[in-house]
């Protein structure tokens, strides 16, 4: 189903760059002329380009926030003296 919507809005979006007379004349009839084709071509560009810059700016957002609040992992130092600890522990158990 995603794939059907994403292919015929693939297709109305090509169509609509390519030919926005006609796609805006069927949608909207007698609003697109040849006055303002520039100005429907220049909005099927700048409006994905806005969602696409939007897109990208929310998930460097959302990876700096995630950076932000993440705790700093132990050091290496800390990690090596508890798993000799624990190594102690076990053999002691054994014995």
């Amino acid at each position: 189903m995603i794939c059907i919507v994403c292919v015929v809005v693939m297709i109305a979006y090509i169509a609509a760059l390519f030919f926005p007379i006609e796609v805006g004349n069927v949608i909207i009839p007698g609003k697109i002329n040849k006055t303002n084709y520039y100005h429907a071509r220049i909005w099927l560009v700048a409006i994905p380009v806005l969602v696409a810059l939007v897109a990208v700016l929310a998930i460097g957002a959302w990876i700096g926030w995630t950076m932000a609040t993440t705790p700093p992992p132990k050091p290496i130092e800390e990690i090596e003296a508890e798993t000799e600890i624990e190594e102690k522990e076990e053999k002691e158990e054994k014995e």
